[in-house]
């Protein structure tokens, strides 16, 4: 039913993981292969090509659905639906940013500060950059990189737009971030006519849910533990959980069997301050999917 593409190089092996957490798994003959499956009966066609073409092509109904990055889909122009924001990205669940660099010793303390005729910038997204800088009046000579794009200033550039997660890279090449130009999330589109069809568009969301569930559930844990009655309202007190935790009544005098979804960053302090509060037997699961 439907055409799906997916983001090759630095994006590629992420969206293979979430795609196989997801229960979605891709299938193709070798890792450099263009063509894939997904044995799934919405899914009639998968392709993996770059992430700066998928939003032109979904524009253009080459395919139905794709995943790219906002960045993209600003550099292109492309009238695509977004389905949603998907909270990953090559390396973590943060988004990137796109912005402007000068040299760390250049006197430029605010955009406008790069007014002066001559200007040179170097970057993978001329588009954009040309929309953003013309609407602060300044004109510059705008040069396409084809990567390695911190490393022009100050030969080739005076200043770069570029990506960046934590500007770590940034800084290690001597640049200093004069502003962010946009916050780039991952995300899922679909092309306008496709989302029109009523079948096409449930099946869409459909597989939306399964992606959005596997990515909530990397964050989360479940807990399991037996707590006398006396112990009881102090574990629950500590306990965290979406709604509420499951409380059950143990087999004779044995207490409580009590269970909750908790955020995986906290379960660390978490499972021991639950023993220091009468807590025994606990169990951290891991989970698949969260679905709301």
């Amino acid at each position: 039913m439907l055409r799906l593409v997916l983001p090759k190089g630095s994006l590629e092996r992420a969206t293979l993981e979430l795609f196989e957490d997801a229960d979605l798994a891709v299938w193709r003959n070798s890792d450099v292969d263009y063509r894939a499956t997904i044995e799934d009966p919405r899914i009639s066609d998968v392709r993996i090509l770059r992430p700066q073409e998928i939003p032109q092509y979904v524009a253009e109904g080459l395919f139905d659905l794709g995943i790219t990055g906002r960045d993209w889909i600003e550099e292109t122009g492309s009238e695509v639906v977004s389905l949603g924001e998907l909270a990953y990205s090559k390396a973590s669940s943060r988004p990137i940013r796109l912005v402007l660099a000068v040299a760390q010793d250049s006197p430029a303390q605010r955009v406008e500060d790069l007014a002066a005729s001559g200007l040179r910038v170097s970057t993978e997204y001329p588009d954009l950059t040309r929309r953003y800088l013309e609407k602060r009046g300044i004109h510059a000579d705008i040069r396409l990189s084809y990567g390695a794009t911190e490393a022009k200033i100050p030969d080739i550039a005076d200043a770069v737009v570029d990506l960046t997660e934590t500007g770590g890279a940034l800084r290690a090449a001597g640049l200093r971030i004069l502003d962010a130009i946009l916050t780039s999330y991952t995300e899922l589109v679909a092309n306008p006519a496709a989302a029109q069809d009523p079948a096409k568009r449930h099946a869409m969301h459909q597989l939306h849910t399964l992606l959005q569930g596997a990515l909530e559930a990397r964050a989360k844990v479940l807990v399991k533990l037996n707590v006398s009655e006396a112990d009881l309202d102090g574990v629950i007190a500590l306990l965290p959980s979406m709604k509420a935790p499951t409380v059950s009544k143990l087999f004779g005098n044995g207490g409580y069997a009590v269970e909750s979804v908790v955020p995986k960053r906290e379960i660390n302090t978490l499972i021991p301050a639950l023993k220091d509060h009468g807590a025994t037997d606990i169990i951290e699961l891991p989970l698949s999917k969260i679905v709301h």
